[in-house]
């Protein structure tokens, strides 16, 4: 079973990031959320574009664990997944992915009105 990842592809700056892990190595499925939004993951177009989010052996991770798991399947990346997968270091991590992910939410909702 594959591990499928769901991003926002309207948000340019996660665009940019997502091309870059899809250049590397790696067996993941990607998704833009407009594609395959509650299909898979029973969540709306809403709920996905607030963070990251991967579908792993049918279980629904987001945020900052995503990350992890997308990191850990990636060879290139995977001292990314070695360092921030440690707990003091992954709430840090944590606490700042989850502001930028909230004004990047904030930026892109605007953008659409």
């Amino acid at each position: 079973m594959s591990i499928k990842v769901f991003f926002n592809e309207s948000c340019s700056i996660c665009k940019k990031e997502i091309d870059i892990y899809r250049k590397m190595e790696n067996n993941l499925e990607w998704y833009d959320i407009k594609e395959k939004e509650s299909q898979i993951t029973n969540l709306n177009t809403d709920k996905l574009s607030r963070r990251l989010h991967v579908v792993d052996q049918g279980n629904l991770i987001k945020g900052a664990k995503a990350f992890l798991v997308v990191w850990s399947n990636i060879p290139k990346l995977n001292w990314l997944y070695k360092i921030f997968k440690q707990p003091i270091l992954f709430h840090v991590f944590a606490f700042f992915y989850e502001i930028a992910a909230f004004i990047l939410y904030l930026k892109n909702k605007l953008h659409k009105h």
